[in-house]
């Protein structure tokens, strides 16, 4: 089983930390109670931190000309500044973090699908925006692994998710250690994953590695970071999903049986089908890296991006999608 960094992860208190939803209700989550014994949560609630009570009356984002406002309509008050003023603040003063799960909708805390209004009152909803957290959130620190809680409900998300946080949260660590051997190691740990995501980037980070330019070891580092945030900027798509299975099956071709090799043949033409999910693949790969006692490929992190006990929850239950 592979040890893993535990990623610090901004969350929105009202997601099962504390009854702070403006209804005076706890939301509870799957993932986030899943998460809790691999993470180090933060959790936050904006509207309670700028002196929102709990319960408290409705506040909804407002277009004012292009710009979007935040009021409480029943009492005609504008909280823009105050949540702005908090915004900044406190991401400015929480340190160094992986990611953020926050509340969908929230026109605090919604990253992507909260409802902005063409007036204060009964008026008609003109477009769809982010919170003004949210809207923080994703000018800072777009390049980390940053998501909802409905979101995250959907399997492929999920994952993608779960991949990006803990392999950035082990690379800040290694960054902070500064050992060159420490990332050569992690490179060539996480070479199969890297590929299924952006095989061109994966040969880029490969070169940084190498160092054929001899740069100095801090912007070896900062090169290698720049290029990890673009590889996760994307999903990872089927088809280089396939391609790296058929390439790590190549380790094992000589030594299965005929049946074995149809066996597999017939798994990625169920996976190309979205017929069984990705794992059921990587399983079966896995499986023969044992048999085979293959030490290389049994560290691959392609295997086990983030810990077991989550890949068996996030492959299972609603939401769910296959790559």
């Amino acid at each position: 089983m592979s040890e893993f960094v535990k990623p610090k992860v901004v969350v929105s208190k009202c997601l099962e930390f504390q009854e702070c939803r403006y209804d005076g209700e706890i939301i509870r989550d799957q993932t986030v109670r899943n998460l809790m014994p691999y993470v180090q949560f933060i959790p936050v609630c904006p509207e309670v931190e700028i002196g929102l009570g709990t319960p408290r009356d409705v506040i909804r984002v407002v277009d004012d000309h292009g710009l979007d406002t935040l009021v409480q309509p029943a009492n005609n008050l504008d909280f823009t500044h105050k949540m702005n003023q908090f915004s900044d603040q406190f991401l400015s003063e929480v340190g160094d973090i992986d990611g953020f799960i926050l509340k969908n909708r929230s026109p605090s805390c919604g990253i992507n699908d909260v409802k902005v209004y063409s007036g204060i009152e009964k008026s008609p909803v003109v477009r769809t925006s982010s919170g003004l957290f949210g809207k923080k959130v994703l000018e800072e620190f777009s390049h980390l692994a940053i998501e909802d809680e409905g979101r995250l409900k959907n399997f492929m998300i999920r994952e993608h998710f779960f991949t990006k946080l803990f392999a950035i949260a082990q690379f800040k660590k290694l960054k902070s250690e500064g050992l060159l051997a420490d990332l050569v190691e992690y490179h060539a740990r996480n070479k199969y994953l890297f590929m299924a995501y952006q095989p061109a980037v994966l040969k880029k980070l490969g070169n940084i590695v190498g160092n054929h330019d001899k740069n100095p070891l801090q912007e070896i580092f900062t090169l290698y970071e720049k290029y990890l945030y673009n590889l996760f900027a994307k999903f990872p798509k089927y088809t280089s999903n396939i391609s790296v299975s058929q390439h790590l099956f190549g380790y094992f071709s000589k030594e299965l049986s005929t049946k074995e090799k149809q066996f597999f043949i017939q798994m990625i033409d169920k996976y190309q089908k979205k017929k069984v999910p990705l794992s059921s693949v990587t399983s079966l790969l896995k499986s023969w890296a044992i048999r085979f006692d293959n030490p290389y490929l049994l560290k691959q992190s392609y295997f086990e991006p983030y810990p077991e006990k989550l890949i068996e929850i996030s492959d299972s239950g609603k939401g769910r999608d296959y790559r």
